[in-house]
């Protein structure tokens, strides 16, 4: 049993921990609803939530954060279906060859972004994939599936086998015993990586900046131009970061809770 001493100490820790990680979060917020250029913090009264619509306007955020939302969901969407079928397959079924296969696709997550671009680039130009959303959807999930595929082997290998010989015997075929059992129990995982998937691919720059421009340019693009152009005003620069952090916020937030209860829905005891 934990004495009331303990739980204080806890408290106080996990309140000053708290405190640490907030306040440099507070101070953002507050320069973002500034009236002061310098982003000098102000009383509640005196916020200025329209720095949130001139930011908006000036940065052209309407039309970056759909072309970045549309990246984002394609690549989610693809990354999440790839890694259960790879992490499936070599977590579970066990296929052939899976001792060669499977280190050669972790070589993707090995490989480094800029020893490739050059490359990548010139070869992409010649298929005529610069500056489209298919070509940047299909280079983030090249190299976001090695993950996706290693995290999910990782958390299907930890289901019980007891679960899976049953549904064979019972005549349930590989991708029925992945629609009906391996992915609700391997819901917390599935979750987990589409919200790192999710964050990788909206906070991603440096693709987007060699990949496209113009009206295709993304939100993190976007943000770098419009602080190039307000570098003096840190009210304005705040609420623009404010305002292309919001979506992963907000994801961030919403999957928290199912990451909990898919957790508890999906606990299985061997």
């Amino acid at each position: 049993m934990i004495s009331k001493m303990e739980r204080a100490v806890n408290y106080v820790v996990l309140t000053l921990m708290a405190l640490i990680v907030l306040f440099p979060i507070g101070t953002f917020v507050t320069s973002a609803l500034s009236p002061d250029r310098s982003g000098k913090p102000v009383g509640i009264a005196d916020f200025q939530w329209d720095n949130f619509a001139t930011a908006w306007r000036d940065a052209g955020f309407s039309r970056a954060m759909a072309v970045s939302m549309i990246i984002a969901v394609c690549v989610v969407a693809g990354q999440v279906l790839l890694a259960l079928l790879g992490g499936y397959a070599f977590g579970v079924l066990g296929v052939v060859g899976d001792r060669v296969l499977f280190p050669i696709v972790l070589l993707g997550m090995m490989i480094s972004l800029e020893a490739i671009i050059v490359p990548l680039y010139y070869q992409f130009r010649t298929l005529g994939l610069t500056n489209t959303l298919p070509g940047i959807i299909l280079i983030h999930l090249g190299m976001g599936v090695p993950f996706g595929v290693f995290w999910m082997r990782a958390a299907f290998r930890a289901l019980p086998r007891s679960a899976f010989e049953s549904a064979e015997m019972d005549g349930a075929g590989p991708l029925r015993m992945l629609r009906s059992m391996a992915a609700p129990m391997a819901r917390p995982a599935i979750y987990t990586l589409i919200l790192l998937s999710f964050m990788w691919t909206w906070n991603d720059y440096f693709l987007s900046l060699v990949f496209l421009h113009g009206e295709n340019q993304t939100a993190t693009v976007a943000l770098g131009v419009f602080q190039g152009k307000y570098v003096t005003q840190i009210n304005l620069m705040a609420a623009g970061g404010l305002i292309v952090a919001a979506p992963v916020l907000v994801l961030y937030v919403a999957f928290q809770r199912k990451f909990i209860s898919g957790m508890l829905a999906g606990a299985i005891k061997e």
